[in-house]
């Protein structure tokens, strides 16, 4: 084990991947010549090249499209978006391009591609650049969506996003790229589709992913303090999901409290609500509950930013509210 900040770990799984497969290869604005907008890509144009670190303009439809194009023909393009918020204006080529090409093709094309970047708020950086993407992607067909909130689950993951024949959308984290964290030695490669139990407990599960692990490990913390035991699952890959880890943990505490950043209505959160009612209804002790971020536009005031985004307080207010019944 080594530890490792959270964009060293992701740089690392693409520099390894792209020493193993000549034909994977990563474009985006400022990848080369920059190092990257938050430095994951950092070294790489000195150590490939500019034929596999490709610098592209401005342009998130164009490049995605030319990306789609290339993984269809054989490649294995890594895309990059600054930001989650500007894959907005390629959404028509994730959706109806890389998405159904293998069911429209009748099979014959695959689009082995990954979508990559920053999701979510960061600090102050207003409300067009502060949305949580997970929900709107996770719901189309023909995508997986990861979503990691440690150095060593984003380089499992984006090693077996990679190797993926399918495109795969990694959603980081500004917040977390500076995080550490302990990663293991050599070909690690976490497989899409499975949680992870994050911290063992008896009395209460909660159910979350990305930046919102540290606050729900943190409520965790405070909890036990007063003997209350939260058992954290790491859901880590929202499409698809592995259900079956979250009902075995319920059925275990018979309560259940889902956390997310993203807005409430018709979020993965819901989702997971739903899935658990269904399927361990007679292991229910109280009503599932979700913490969400507010249902508004991220303000960029601070004070404001911080009542809109969870926190390791409003989980344990949430906590708190399933224990109460």
């Amino acid at each position: 084990m080594r530890e490792l900040r959270y964009r060293e770990a992701l740089r690392e799984a693409i520099a390894e991947e792209m020493d193993r497969d000549a034909n994977v290869f990563i474009v985006g604005e400022e990848v080369g010549h920059y190092q990257g907008a938050y430095k994951v890509t950092e070294g790489l144009l000195d150590r490939f090249g500019a034929k596999r670190v490709i610098d592209a303009p401005i342009a998130e439809s164009g490049f995605a499209g030319l990306a789609i194009g290339a993984a269809m023909t054989g490649l294995r393009p890594i895309v990059e978006f600054m930001t989650w918020n500007f894959s907005a204006v390629a959404f028509d080529q994730i959706l109806n391009n890389a998405a159904k090409v293998r069911q429209m093709s009748g099979g014959q094309f695959t689009c082995p591609i990954v979508f990559r970047g920053p999701n979510g708020a960061a600090r102050q950086t207003g409300a067009q650049h502060s949305q949580c993407f997970e929900a709107i992607y996770a719901h189309v067909p023909g995508v997986k969506v990861v979503v990691p909130a440690t150095p060593a689950d984003v380089k499992g993951l984006m090693k077996a996003a990679i190797r993926d024949e399918n495109p795969v959308l990694v959603l980081e984290d500004e917040r977390l790229y500076g995080t550490k964290g302990e990663v293991p030695d050599g070909d690690h490669v976490v497989p899409i589709g499975v949680s992870d139990v994050k911290r063992a407990g008896q009395h209460l599960t909660i159910v979350t992913w990305g930046k919102m692990l540290l606050a729900s490990l943190a409520a965790a913390e405070q909890l036990a303090k007063e003997g209350v035991e939260c058992e954290v699952v790491d859901v880590r890959s929202v499409r698809p999901l592995d259900h079956g880890t979250i009902v075995a943990s319920v059925e275990k505490t018979g309560r259940c409290l889902v956390v997310q950043e993203s807005w409430p209505f018709g979020g993965v959160g819901a989702e997971i609500v739903d899935r658990v009612q269904r399927e361990a209804f007679g292991a229910l002790r109280a009503p599932v509950l979700r913490v969400t971020g507010r249902d508004a536009p991220m303000p960029y005031n601070k004070k404001l930013e911080d009542l809109t985004i969870p926190s390791a307080d409003t989980v344990v207010r949430g906590a708190r509210a399933v224990l109460a019944y």
